[in-house]
């Protein structure tokens, strides 16, 4: 199996769409491709290497590779300051990684307690976080081909859960308001934005583990 489809393939609807208003196709997408970028920067990060060189493919330039780059930094301070969290994903869940469909649904479930109680960018970044932490765990243990899985998975829940949130704020360009200046208050709006995001993720561990797996 593929593991990770080549950000090039979505190079020129993902740029396009940001003229205009994009479509749920498309929103779902530019999620899967940032998604891509961002656990292939974990990787990097972790010092996991790669076989084959499209794993490392960037996602489209223009107000995409923006996105990406903020995303990212986004992800950075909500690690750094919460860094146990979202890593060891895996072990937290006590789940196995050489079943798919386990994988999957404890993917969707982390998701869904994530958001029980609103989406804000923050929950955003923390699901990004997730499926990045739960990617290295995957490719540590000898199943990189999971990390197709992950990134279908967050294509599907931004399908079903994000999109009409997603599109009432223009796409994911909105994103770039999170960070268009160093205020100390923007900063703290950030933080306890995300902060908000970390009882649902708790949370959510708790409620994978009720049924044994």
């Amino acid at each position: 199996m593929e593991v990770l489809r080549r950000s090039s393939v979505f190079a020129a609807e993902v740029m396009e769409v940001f003229d205009r208003s994009p479509t749920d196709k498309e929103l779902v997408s530019q999620a899967k491709a940032l998604c891509r970028d961002y656990i292939n920067s974990r990787l990097v990060q972790a010092g996991v290497s790669w076989s084959k060189p499209e794993y490392h493919t960037p996602v489209p330039g223009g107000k995409l590779a923006e996105v990406s780059t903020i995303l990212l930094r986004l992800g950075d301070e909500l690690e750094y300051i919460r860094p146990n969290v979202y890593r060891n994903i895996a072990r937290q869940l006590n789940i196995s990684l050489h079943s798919e469909t386990v994988v999957s649904d404890a993917f969707l479930a982390v998701a869904a307690q994530i958001f029980t109680a609103g989406i804000t960018w923050g929950k955003v970044v923390s699901l990004y976080a997730v499926a990045a932490g739960l990617a290295v765990d995957c490719v540590r243990h000898g199943q990189p081909a999971m990390v197709h899985t992950i990134v279908d998975c967050l294509g599907e829940f931004v399908r079903k859960t994000l999109v009409t949130w997603l599109k009432r704020r223009g796409g994911w360009a909105d994103i770039t308001k999170c960070v268009v200046n160093t205020d100390p208050s923007l900063r703290s709006h950030w933080l306890v934005a995300a902060v908000c995001s970390f009882g649902h993720f708790l949370k959510a561990i708790f409620f994978v583990l009720l049924p044994e797996r």
